[in-house]
């Protein structure tokens, strides 16, 4: 899965990649452009390939990263914006998809009302939050806010039982806390403790915003803050939770209840709308069996002053800037972006995750061809093809567990571009009133959406992704890959200018390769053909298997990407076998192409070099400190320079390429090497 919010740059829509029968092509080219030659890319390819466009695209203010990601996010922006405007302009009858667009645009940009109306929008839920009078009340009131997805106390779901895809869960997991992951309640580095002052300010902020003297505010933060650290340390790290045997406890509710007795479960499920229920999926029981306990001990002012707060910051996107601005001053020591980003993204962003399908059935009827969907429908199956020569060539993999990888792999399914099938709004309300309190409608219409799952079959044709979105993904359960159209944008041009080469590195190897990869990585792995959490695998092929990801641990263990911060192995180790597998598949699958057999140079890179530099560019993405040292506590994802680096430096392929020689920085021995699929 691609990183949220990565990359950008400016390139000419002008350029032109074709091919001609010439030996050696000069058109202009931006994979020429933005390498920086001066870098021996033998010892950096990320600095080599992406170097020339990082030195003269600075991040701009607003920012905490900058890439061709947000090149990419960019123009869908701007894609979005016009249609949004237009449908202001339609004036389009009431509970239509452009009325909804129309009016949720002018709720969220009306800047004036939202200063008007300070906290206002939120006096109601204040007010309930302020009757409660005991440990009951505490669990209405957090059923009535988890409705309309205000999360707090735990995290909480609705998805495919992972033991069986048939059948749709209610599932817990823990939560519950302001700060990004648990670590951060510890940790005593430098960057770590700024955050820590950073949110305990914040909180002391916000309970002043609600009315309380300076001396009350700062002891209210107090304890909330030691409330969160409470539960923290309940909480499992980060690689903890890659074990989906170790963090799946199925309880009937008998089982439920016991473990946390003072929740009264069957009330809880009655109030967010779950009126039979025979089981529930735990992720950490001892978490929740803390939490009872908390529930039980800590003072009631204690819980309503972490109710409080926690509706505000959930909200705080959607209300005054004073709120807004409270937040984002937090949010700063986390991602390092200097000034907020204008309200026209932030409304869209909004937008994306309150009625996000409704905008793709417009999005995708302006600015997604049928022929780029058929170009990477077929990629797809050439990769999949490449995989199933691979798997057949294994030398570690007994015959047996060779043939249940082929089958599985047989099995995945494909969803490309947008869904066959939309999702009605039409039971969704949304008018021109306060920002916050269509943000609350439509996700209690999210929340019930999800809620009216359970006891029916499961809807394999559902996205979990909008066409517009610049990511994908994998989905174990379903034994699919997600590929929504915004993920194949390249900034700046058209898709029929991309030659194969660039293409294969891009979408093949990065995108297509790498989610199919991940049906095969530690976690997926797990996962058999029908999509249940069953071991397929002869005990000696696992052995095998963990040993060789062992390898690709101890590897990104030795980056330190900032500071003295390393590259959590373990916690990665999923993403790094996908990165580098879908790079080999989109190496085998390229190989069989015109452009590679032809061999034809362009601005003198062959077609292998090009396939490089365009897997290159789709990791070029610069951070700053903050946002890095972040995403190393908090993230499955290495950072962008080392999922560069990293699985290039295990490719044969690669060091024929650029003539990596021993001595380089990027060698490694043979034996050292990552050989996993």
């Amino acid at each position: 899965m691609k990183l949220t919010a990565l990359f950008c740059g400016i390139l000419s829509a002008t350029l032109l990649l074709s091919c001609n029968t010439k030996t050696e092509k000069t058109a202009p080219d931006f994979l020429s452009n933005d390498r920086d030659t001066s870098v021996n890319p033998a010892n950096d390819f990320f600095q080599y390939a992406n170097g020339g466009w990082i030195k003269n695209n600075a991040i701009p203010a607003s920012e905490s990263g900058w890439g061709v990601g947000t090149l990419v996010q960019n123009d869908i922006y701007d894609r979005l914006k016009a249609i949004n405007e237009k449908a202001v302009k339609e004036s389009a009858a009431e509970g239509t998809i452009s009325q909804k667009i129309g009016d949720f645009w002018q709720s969220g940009m009306d800047s004036a009302a939202a200063e008007k109306q300070g906290l206002d929008p939120l006096k109601a839920d204040l007010a309930d939050i302020q009757n409660m009078a005991n440990a009951q009340d505490l669990m209405k009131e957090v059923a009535r806010l988890h409705k309309k997805s205000i999360n707090m106390l735990f995290v909480y779901g609705i998805g495919q039982d992972d033991k069986n895809s048939e059948q749709i869960a209610y599932q817990v997991w823990q939560g519950g806390l302001g700060m990004p992951d648990r670590d951060y309640y510890f940790n005593t580095d430098e960057k770590t403790v700024n955050v820590q002052k950073a949110y305990r300010k914040y909180l002391a902020q916000t309970f002043r915003q609600l009315g309380d003297d300076s001396l009350l505010a700062m002891a209210n933060a107090d304890k909330v803050y030691q409330l969160e650290t409470r539960l923290a340390k309940a909480c499992r790290k980060l690689a903890d939770l890659r074990d989906p045997y170790k963090n799946y406890h199925k309880m009937d509710m008998a089982g439920l209840q016991k473990m946390s007795p003072v929740i009264n479960w069957p009330v809880y499920l009655a109030d967010v709308g779950i009126q039979k229920l025979d089981s529930v999926i735990v992720g950490q029981p001892e978490f929740f069996a803390a939490l009872d306990k908390e529930i039980t001990t800590a003072p009631l002012a204690d819980w309503k002053n972490y109710l409080r707060f926690n509706l505000v910051r959930r909200s705080s996107a959607y209300l005054d800037s004073r709120t807004f601005l409270n937040n984002f001053a937090y949010t700063q020591t986390i991602n390092g972006s200097a000034e907020p980003r204008p309200r026209w993204k932030r409304v869209l962003d909004a937008e994306e995750s309150a009625i996000g399908e409704a905008l793709g059935q417009l999005f995708v009827k302006e600015y997604f061809n049928e022929k780029a969907k058929e170009r990477y429908n077929t990629m797809v199956e050439n990769i999949r093809s490449a995989y199933k020569e691979r798997i057949q060539k294994l030398d570690w993999m007994s015959d047996s567990t060779k043939q249940k990888a082929q089958e599985k792999l047989g099995k995945i399914s494909k969803k490309v571009g947008y869904p066959e099938k939309w999702k009605d709004f039409s039971a969704l309300k949304i008018d021109k009133g306060p920002f916050v309190l269509n943000m609350q409608r439509a996700k209690e219409w999210w929340f019930n959406y999800n809620i009216n799952k359970l006891g029916k079959p499961v809807d394999r044709t559902e996205w979990s992704m909008t066409p517009q979105t610049y990511n994908a993904y994998y989905n174990p359960s379903n034994n699919e890959i997600v590929l929504p159209a915004g993920i194949f944008a390249v900034p700046g041009m058209k898709d029929a200018e991309l030659d194969d080469a660039f293409v294969y590195g891009y979408a093949g190897a990065s995108t297509i390769g790498h989610e199919i990869t991940h049906g095969f990585d530690d976690q997926g792995r797990q996962y058999d053909a029908a999509g249940n959490l069953k071991n397929w695998w002869q005990d000696a092929d696992a052995k095998q298997f963990s040993e060789r990801a062992k390898k690709i641990i101890r590897q990104f263990n030795e980056f330190i990407p900032v500071d003295t911060l390393h590259v959590n192995g373990d916690a990665t180790q999923g993403e790094n076998i996908a990165d580098l597998g879908g790079l080999l598949l989109g190496i085998d699958a390229f190989k069989k192409t015109e452009q590679y057999k032809k061999g034809e140079k362009i601005n003198g890179l062959t077609p292998m070099q090009r396939y490089f530099l365009g897997y290159a560019f789709g990791w070029l993405y610069v951070e700053r400190k903050e946002l890095l040292a972040m995403q190393l506590k908090t993230d499955v994802h290495a950072p962008s320079k080392e999922r560069v680096n990293g699985p290039m430096a295990n490719i044969p392929e690669f060091y024929e390429a650029f003539g990596v020689k021993k001595g380089d920085k990027m060698f490694r021995e043979d034996s050292l090497r990552v050989k996993i699929w």
